[in-house]
Parts: structure tokens; sequence; C-alpha cells
């Protein structure tokens, strides 16, 4: 890190007095954390405003010649201005929850890196900077205060000017006329006329920035205009002037910055010293910006410190490659380095339907090319629809001829950012039937290292990790009406636009792989993820076949319904209205009819949520319970019958959902265009749609579901001997608990007290508030409080296991799977007690869930082998939460759910030992539903 010495002048300038940066740090802070996203430290601390603090403190300190510099902070909003005027500040609001634990990390930071850390009670920062101003400019020294705050514009004159880091820009006389229309030496007579409402300066009313300076142009200064105030020609301007003079001067005495503070810190204390690397980098270490501590330690390590493998040597140049010459050679650097970056570009978002127009590959850092196949809009040797010839690149045969051997080299590791997607997409007989192995991805990777802390796509990363900002689509093919297919893109901005993602996955890849043995994520990431990807690919690709006619009768049964709905809901109204629009309805359930509740949106509209109308429904009203059977079948028919027709693939007259592995922190996989995970199952309509979902002639489709598994885990984890040995047992657990819990026999239980103790056992592992409880169960708080109280006091180690649990979350930032899968926690230390309460919850129940979604995820990568060993050939098609649905061929039902159960059930060995057993059920039919 540059010091005094060796820091470039301030803009060239060969100026050799001694030189001050007095920094404005209370408003850095706020610029930093309003213009970062969030970001937080794996305990939950909030870190974006240090992070933007610290990024600005640095690039001053490198990019800006000073012998002398100062970090000034506010203390409080009590300053001796306040007996001044009561009023000053007092409408400011309270600094948000998430900014308050970063003022003092602020501080820190300013003191790790060696920097004076100047703050004072009673004196506001602008007033310490500007005695400082005044002390450097006695002593014959020059003074940059470094903020772009209005309020130290008054200090610009000789020897002293600002400078806003964030703009990169200075700011001078010029500046400051342009913002105030006077000079620095007439900014307080202006300020105290025009006041500041934000600070709750009065000035005079009815004057604001463009009448004071015009009057201080004409009258010189602020006492002869007050003075002269009579001659005022506009009559209402005029009679506030004589009115509120003294309110004018009081505020001038507000806004006048004190030139004479008894400062904390003599002027030598100022003196730049260059930092210690350990104490920054502790910090810094302490922080997790990782970035920063990649880029210092190798700067304060010296020249002999083992060079970043992820940064290049040199600045990138990405190679066209339009000749089968240029192909082989970048083919054959990947076979002898074993490890090549790939990346497609293609025409659709989704893999199935894709076409491959073109690849890109990456061998280091800054070192990569892109291969144009299919650009222009009939392809290679084509013409485009001007009659332009195509650009030149190889035919799509000839190169897929020398890529493929490469992508299926069993001794070349190919890495890829969600090469899901690539690999399905290279499967396609369209574009080359290729299958991608082996492989490793780095958007797993992050997943693996730091679940839940941020998000993990590409540039997300490149920006965290690299500080990069990636090149954007739009920049190469526009948005929105005017945007252009990718293969029409001009084949130069088209390569840096491609080969960048392979360059920048490859970095990711030397950053990120070597992070997890060091943080004990190696066998989360290579026994549940990277081998699923295969699964996951095969499975997308099988996709699962629909019959639209089923759909179409569906909906127009539910259009039906919805007119029968509607004409009910309208006769018990009294009136026609529009039932989708919840203004509307609120008007006429609390309006009109005058039921109870009523509660109002932001906007002001009644709330008609789900939950308003189940709590008048459960209180005997027809209508809104009218309304939500009316939602339920207008969302199955707009969400699932009318959509799903949509998403049938022409070609395979299949569904191909697409999986994500990265969604959810728990290690969750959820399905998305279209999610078929949440097609309702408990409502006879819902599992209507499932009838949808085929086998093909001479098959059938085979579901084997996990019995239970959460509550499973949940006795095991927890530790509740009685529900373990329940499961052991085979024993009803939903009945069991209510024995348990309500005093109350088994044999001939009330269907109803049974549900209750079921809603109970799953609410527990989800954190149910008596409040939530109540709701479920249509009963009054109290009860629903007693009923989980009474759950504790049977099963205590229910409520030591949570204790314990949130204990190690807030310690440790993360909870832990059995497996070793970490679930972040960010939100566990939030001030809000809301969102930290959320998060306890989640911290419950992650290592349950998670525990759970990583033994499907084990079974997934299992069965697929399982079959072939075997001699099967059932298809795996989809993963719903605890169920895996097979394609079977009938004559190996008994075969399939056989080898598919054992594989299932003891899919947590040899890694976990469970106390209970994994119960499998399976079931099988010409349908979905029938599997069921």
């Amino acid at each position: 890190m540059a010091d005094a010495a060796s820091a470039p002048p301030d803009n060239g300038n060969a100026d050799a007095r001694p030189h001050f940066h007095l920094v404005d740090g209370s408003g850095f802070v706020f610029r930093a954390f309003h213009a970062l996203p969030p970001m937080s430290r794996s305990d939950g601390t909030p870190t974006n405003a240090v992070f933007g603090f610290v990024n600005m403190l640095v690039k001053l300190i490198e990019d800006r010649r000073a012998d002398h510099r100062a970090v000034v902070f506010d203390t409080s909003r009590k300053t001796f201005r306040s007996d001044i005027h009561p009023g000053y500040k007092a409408q400011r609001p309270e600094a948000p929850e998430e900014l308050v634990p970063q003022f003092a990390l602020v501080r820190e930071a300013v003191r790790a890196f060696n920097v004076a850390c100047v703050e004072m009670d009673g004196f506001e920062a602008d007033d310490l900077i500007a005695t400082y101003a005044a002390m450097a400019r006695a002593r014959g020294a020059r003074v940059t205060v470094v903020s772009s705050d209005k309020d130290l514009m008054q200090l610009v004159g000789p020897g002293v000017a600002m400078y806003d880091p964030v703009r990169n820009r200075d700011i001078g006389a010029a500046e400051v006329a342009e913002k105030f229309g006077v000079g620095p030496d007439k900014v307080i007579d202006v300020q105290a006329l025009a006041g500041d409402p934000t600070d709750n300066v009065p000035g005079v009313p009815g004057i604001g920035v463009k009448t004071a300076a015009a009057l201080i142009a004409e009258y010189g200064d602020l006492d002869t205009l007050l003075a002269r105030a009579g001659e005022i020609r506009q009559p209402k301007r005029r009679q506030n002037l004589l009115e509120h003079a003294e309110m004018a001067r009081t505020s001038r005495e507000l806004v006048t910055l004190r030139t004479d503070a008894p400062v904390p810190e003599p002027l030598e204390a100022l003196a730049v010293r260059p930092p210690d690397p350990e104490t920054a980098l502790g910090f810094l270490r302490a922080q997790e910006f990782k970035r920063l501590v990649a880029r210092f330690e190798a700067e304060w390590a010296g020249p002999a410190a083992a060079p970043d493998p992820a940064e290049p040597a040199e600045a990138a140049e990405y190679e066209l490659v339009a000749d089968i010459a240029a192909l082989e050679r970048w083919t054959a650097e990947a076979r002898r380095l074993g490890v090549v970056a790939f990346d497609t570009e293609t025409d659709s978002l989704d893999a199935a339907r894709a076409t491959v127009v073109g690849v890109s590959l990456a061998t280091a850092p800054g070192r990569a090319c892109y291969i144009p196949l299919r650009h222009g809009a009939a392809g290679a040797g084509g013409l485009l629809d001007d009659g332009a010839a195509a650009p030149e690149q190889i035919p799509f045969d000839e190169a897929m001829a020398r890529l493929g051997p490469l992508l299926e080299d069993p001794s070349v590791l190919k890495v890829g950012h969600n090469i899901k997607y690539d690999a399905l997409a290279m499967r396609s007989a369209r574009n080359g039937a290729v299958r991608i192995a082996p492989v490793d991805d780095t958007m797993c990777l992050s997943y693996v290292l730091e679940a839940g802390l941020h998000g993990h796509g590409l540039d997300e990363l490149s920006k965290l990790h690299f500080d990069r900002d990636n090149i954007k689509y739009e920049d190469i093919c526009g948005k929105g009406k005017a945007q252009i297919p990718f293969a029409e893109a001009p084949l130069e901005r088209a390569r840096d636009y491609a080969a960048e993602d392979a360059d920048m996955t490859l970095r990711l890849h030397l950053r990120l792989k070597p992070e997890l043995p060091r943080a004990g994520m190696a066998a989360v990431y290579e026994t549940l993820e990277r081998p699923l990807i295969p699964v996951l690919a095969a499975m997308e690709a099988n996709g699962i076949a629909v019959d639209p006619a089923i759909l179409r009768e569906m909906s127009a049964d539910f259009a039906r319904r919805l007119d029968a709905h509607a004409g009910e809901i309208h006769r018990l109204a009294g009136t026609e209205f529009n039932i989708g629009s919840p203004r509307q309805l609120g008007e006429i359930l609390f309006d009109r009819m005058g039921l109870p509740g009523g509660g109002k949106t932001r906007t002001g509209a009644h709330a008609t949520g789900a939950s308003v109308l189940e709590d008048l429904a459960a209180e005997g009203h027809e209508l809104p319970a009218r309304v939500l059977d009316w939602r339920q079948v207008a969302k199955l028919k707009s969400t699932y019958t009318d959509a799903l027709v949509g998403e049938i693939d022409p070609e395979t007259g299949r569904i191909h959902t697409s999986y994500s592995m990265t969604g959810a922190s728990t290690g969750r996989l959820s399905s998305n265009d279209p999610n078929l995970q949440n097609i309702p199952v408990r409502t006879e309509e819902g599992r209507k749609i499932r009838t949808a979902f085929v086998a093909p002639p001479g098959h059938a489709l085979l579901s084997v579901d996990y019995s239970q598994i959460e509550l499973r885990l949940f006795a095991h984890i927890a530790g509740i001997d009685s529900l373990k040995q329940a499961f052991r047992d085979g024993i009803d657990i939903h009945a069991q608990t209510a024995a348990e819990v309500f005093g109350v026999p088994v044999e001939g239980m009330d269907p109803m007290v049974r549900r209750k103790a079921k809603a109970i056992n799953f609410g527990i592992i989800y954190g149910i508030s008596g409040f939530g409880l109540a709701r479920q169960l249509r009963c009054p708080r109290a009860e629903a409080q007693a009923y989980i109280d009474a759950y504790f006091e049977r099963f205590p180690g229910i409520r030591a296991y949570m204790a314990r649990t949130k204990k190690e979350a807030r310690e440790a930032g993360f909870v832990q799977t059995l497996f070793g899968r970490k679930v972040h926690t960010p939100g566990i230390r939030d001030k809000n007690q809301a969102r930290r309460a959320f998060s306890e919850r989640a911290a419950i129940n992650a290592p349950i869930q998670g525990t759970a979604a990583d033994i499907v995820k084990r079974a997934m990568v299992r069965a697929p082998r399982a079959l072939e060993k075997a001699g099967l050939r059932a298809r795996m098609l989809l993963q719903v939460h605890d169920e895996l649905l097979f394609e079977v061929p009938e004559a190996e039902l008994a075969a399939t759910a056989a080898v598919a159960r054992e594989t299932m059930e003891g899919a947590a060995l040899p890694a976990v030992e469970l106390s209970v057993p994994l119960v499998a059920e399976a079931g099988h039919g010409p349908s979905w539903a029938d599997a069921h």
C-alpha cells in the first residue's frame, strides 16, 4: 500500500507544502451504506458500509499523496448548537438498525490502517475539520477536505480544497459557486437565509438557495441585507426578512463552522504512518473481506510471494477461433493441461430446447477464446436475412468433431459455472449429442462454501472475489424491443463477452476449489453436489410425459366452476364486482357488509389476503369462504392447467423442468420453468392435476417417498428417546404424540386429536408460535400455546436442542447438517427482533431440513447406478421434496421398486448411522396421481 513518500501527488501537483487530508468519516459511512447492497459476515453482522468505507479509504491512501491524514467522525447529535437552537437536527431519523453496529467497525478500520481517527463530544466532525484546516493553514500547509458535504464548502479558499472520492471530483471555488450561486466566502450567508430542513436550520420562510444567492449578491452580506430589508420590493419577502431577521442570525450561527474547537489531537498526531500488515489483515479477515485480504496478502508479502493463481500476469486478450488449426491448438492445450473452463452461448434459457451458437474455452487466467458456431441467421456459410454473408466460422459438424472428444475426455476436467445447463444443452442431438464429463462447477463451489451469505451468479462472484464488473448481455445485444439474438451480435463483441465468462469461471475455480478442504467442505461438494450434476442433467433431459387433452379438459372444467363460484359470490354480496380486485373485495366485505377485521395495507386499502379470509370463514361468514374457493380454482387454472400446456416441448411431448442447485441455503433443490414441486396435493383439485402426468405405453410411473423423514431426523438430532423408540417400533407417530401430550389412549383415538398432534409435530420443527398453531388448528391462541407448552414439558430435550442450536448459530454464524453442510444464518444477531426470531427458527430447522435434503441427494446419486447394476431400465424423472418419481417398464415394476426403496432407505450410510430407521414407501400407476 502506498504511503506518503510513494503515493502519487494530487492531480500531478508539484506543490512542496505539507499536505493534510481531513476526511469526513461520518458522511462516507452513510454514503457507503446506502450505495451498496446488504452484506454480512458469517455471524450475521452487517458489513456493507464497512466494506464501502474501507475501499474508499484504501483508494484515497493509494491515489492521493498526503503528509498528514485524519478521518473525523461525529459522536452524537447533541453539540453546542443544541444550546443555540434546541430543534437543531431534532427531526433527523435514527440510523438504520443495520448501520448501527457498523459505526464501531468503521472506526476500527481506520485504526487498523494506522490512520488517525478523531472525534470529540460536543462538536460535530465538521467543526473539527474546520479547526484542523485553520491550524494547518496557519503553518503554511495546504488542506484537502475529503467530502462532498455542502456544509464544508464554506472552508474552500486559498490553500483549502475539497475532494469527493466517490465521484473522483475536485471541488474548488467554481464548483461551490455552481452549487450556491456565490463564492465560498458567502456560503454561510446563503445558508443562513435558505436554512436546511434536513438539519432543522430554520432560515427565512420563502427564501431558497437561488433567491438567497441573488439577495447576497445584491446587498453584499447578511447583515447589510437585514439592515436594508425595508427596501425589498416584494411585499411577502420584505415582511419575512423583517419578521425573521433574528432567526436568520441564529441560523448563521448554526451553519458557521467553528475554527477554534479544542481538538483532541495535535497536528503532529495526524502524520501519515504506514499500516502494520498483520493488524490490517487481521481486521480484513475478521470482516471476511476475502478479495481485500487476497490483495494485501500479495502486496505486503513482497515480490517473493507466490502469485495468486486466479490473477493473470497481464491484461486479458481473448482470441476469436474461426479456423480448424486454431481450434486444434486450443483443444491440444486443454488436453496438455488437463483442465479447461467451458461455456456455451445459446438462443434460449431453456437448456432442453436451446441451440448452441458458440462455445468458449479458458486454459489460464486471462487466456480464453470464443468459437462461433452458428452466427448469422442461417449459420455458417449461409446468408443473413439482409443477404449479407454469415461471418467466417468453423462449420458446426467440423468443430464438434474436435470439441466433442475433448468434452467427453475423462482425463480433462471441464469447469463451468452452472455447467448443468451447458451439459444439458450439449446432450441434444441438434448440438452434437455430447456427454460432458468429468465436471466441476464454480457456482456449486461457492454455494457449498457460503450458502446464505450472498448470491452465486457469475457476475456477483466476479465482483466479490476480483472486484470485476463483467460485460453484460445487454451491452452486446441491447435490450427491450431493440435486443438482437446473440447469433447476430458482432463477433468481436461476442468474443469478449463469451470468453470473459470462461475466463472468470476458471479464475473462480482456482480461487474457490482450494478453499474446500480449508473450510471442511470437500466431502459435501464431492459426495453431494458434484456427482449430482450429471444426474440432474439426465433427469431434465428425460422430462415427464404430459397429456395436454387432460389439462385442457380440466381448464374448461375450472372455467365452469369459476363462473359458478362467481355467481354465488355476487349473490351473497348483493352486487357484481371484480372478485380478483383486492380493493373491490375489501369494500364489499368491510364497507358494504360490515364484517369484523378489515385491517389496512400500506396503500390504505382493506387487507384481503388469505389469512384474513380464512379467519372470517372460520367465524362462519360464507362470502369469504366462497372467495377462497374461487381463488383456489383460479390459481389452479392459471398457474397449472393453462400454463402447463405451453410448457410441453413439441419435439418430445414432455415437460422438462429445471432444478436449481443453489436456490435454498439448506441444500434443498428447487424446480423452475415450470415449478413441478408446488403442484398442490392436499386438495382434490390439486391432486387431479397430477393425472395429466402420465407414463408412455408399456410403462408406469413409480413414486418412492420417504415417510416422515424430517420427523425421524428431528427425533435423532434432538435426541428425543420416546420419539425414536416409536419410530423403531413402527408406531403411528402422530397418535403417539397425541397420547403423550394429551394423555389419551391410542386405541380409538379421535381423528381430530391426532390432527392436532400432527400439526404440533411438524410445527415444532419449524419453530411455530402459539399464534401460528392457533391459526392452523382454528383454536384460541391460549389453547394452542398450552399444546406447545405441554409438548415441551413432555419432551424436554426439544427445548434443550433449540437453545443449543441457537447458541451455536450465534457463535459460529452457521449450523451444520449431519453430513457437514454449513447453513449460514446471517440474521441471527440482527438487532431487529422479528428478523432475529426468523433466523433463529431457520437455525433450528436447518439441520433437520438440510440433512433430509442431503439424504435425498445421496439417494439420487446412487439410484441410477443401482438400477443399472440390477439391469433395470427405469429412468428417474422428478424429485419433489422427499419423493423420487421414476418411469418404469411395467414388467420391471416390482424389481425397480425394491431397488429404489433399498437405495433410499440406506442413503445415509455409511457416512451417518441414524438411531431411527428411514422408511421409503412405493406406489405406482399409469399417472402421477395413481402412483400415490
